[in-house]
C-alpha cells in the first residue's frame, strides 16, 4: 500500500495548491490514504519576525484545519489525515506542547529546518554555508534530530538527514551519527519519514540514505512515506521508488496513524 503523509499546501507560503486540487492529483494517481502536512506557524518566534514565505500564520491555522476536516466530510471513500510539520526549537518545546495539543491531529511531523536561527534548507540562505565547517553542521544537525525525538512531542522525525539537501557532504564516516540517531528514534517510539523530494534537489538521493535506513530495519524503527509535495502534481512522487528501496533493505510495512495513533500495513 502507498501513502503519502508529507504534502504542503499554498498555506506553508512556499507551495502552491489547494487542499481539493491535492485531493484531485491523489485520485488520478491512484493513491487512497494521504495527509496534509503544512508547517506550523513559527510559535518561537514574534509575529513581526515570522517569514510568512517558511510557515503558515497564526491567523491561517485556523483555516488549514478547517479546509482539511471539510475535506474529509466530503471524500468519505479516502483516508484523509490531518497533520502538521513542526519546527523543533530547543527551549521552547514547552510552546510547542501548548500549540500541538490545541489541534486535533492525526500526526505530527518534527523536522530541523534550523540550526539556531538559520534556515540551512533554504535556498534564499545557501550562501551560508560557507561560514561553517561542513562536519561540524552534521554533528549539530543530528544532535538536534535526536534531541526532538526525546522530547515526545513528534510521531514521525522529517527527512532525517536533511542536511545534505544542497549536496555540502560530510567528510567523515557518518555511521556513528546514524546510528545514535536510530538509536534514539528506537528509544523514543518514533517513526521515520522516508521522503522522496531528496531526488528532487542538489544532493539527488532519499531521505534518509539507504543507510540510514538499514539500521532502522535492524533496529525496528518504523518508516511511513511522504512525497513531500509543494505542488499538486508532485503528490506520490517517488513513492514507488522508494518502496523498491524499502524492500530491497528487508522493510514489508509502513506505519499510518489516527488520531496519533499508529499502526502498520503491508507495502
Amino acid at each position: 500500500m502507498l501513502v503519502d503523509y508529507h504534502i504542503h499546501t499554498f498555506r506553508c507560503g512556499h507551495a502552491i495548491g489547494t487542499v481539493g486540487e491535492y485531493i484531485t492529483a491523489a485520485r488520478k494517481k491512484g493513491l487512497t490514504e494521504f495527509g496534509f502536512s503544512d508547517h506550523l506557524p513559527l510559535y518561537w518566534l514574534s509575529e513581526e519576525l515570522r517569514d510568512r514565505e517558511l510557515a503558515m500564520t497564526q491567523a491561517e491555522l485556523a483555516l488549514y484545519i478547517d479546509e482539511v476536516q471539510k475535506a474529509q466530510q466530503l471524500n468519505p471513500d479516502l483516508s484523509i489525515k490531518l497533520g502538521i510539520e513542526a519546527d523543533y526549537i530547543p527551549g521552547h518545546e514547552g510552546e510547542l506542547a501548548q500549540l500541538l495539543a490545541a489541534i486535533p491531529l492525526d500526526y505530527v511531523i518534527g523536522s530541523v529546518h534550523f540550526l539556531n536561527d538559520w534556515a540551512f534548507d533554504d535556498p534564499a540562505q545557501l550562501d551560508k554555508y560557507k561560514d561553517f565547517n561542513i562536519d561540524d553542521l552534521y554533528y549539530n544537525y543530528f544532535d538536534h534530530v535526536r534531541r526532538a525525538a526525546e522530547t515526545g512531542l513528534f510521531d514521525i522525525i522529517g527527512h532525517p538527514d536533511l542536511i545534505k539537501k544542497f549536496g555540502f557532504r560530510a567528510s567523515m564516516p557518518l555511521e556513528g551519527l546514524y546510528l545514535d540517531t536510530v538509536l534514539a528514534l528506537k528509544k523514543n517510539d518514533l517513526c521515520v519519514d522516508v521522503n522522496a523530494a531528496g531526488w528532487r534537489y542538489p544532493c539527488g538521493e532519499l531521505y534518509p540514505a539507504p543507510e540510514f535506513l538499514a539500521l532502522c530495519h535492524e533496529y525496528g524503527v518504523p518508516v511511513t512515506l511522504g512525497s513531500d509535495a509543494h505542488k499538486p502534481e508532485l503528490v506520490g512522487e517517488g513513492l514507488e521508488r522508494a518502496v523498491e528501496i524499502l524492500k530491497s533493505i528487508g522493510f514489508r510495512q509502513v506505519a499510518v496513524f489516527e488520531k496519533r495513533r499508529r499502526s502498520l500495513v503491508d507495502l
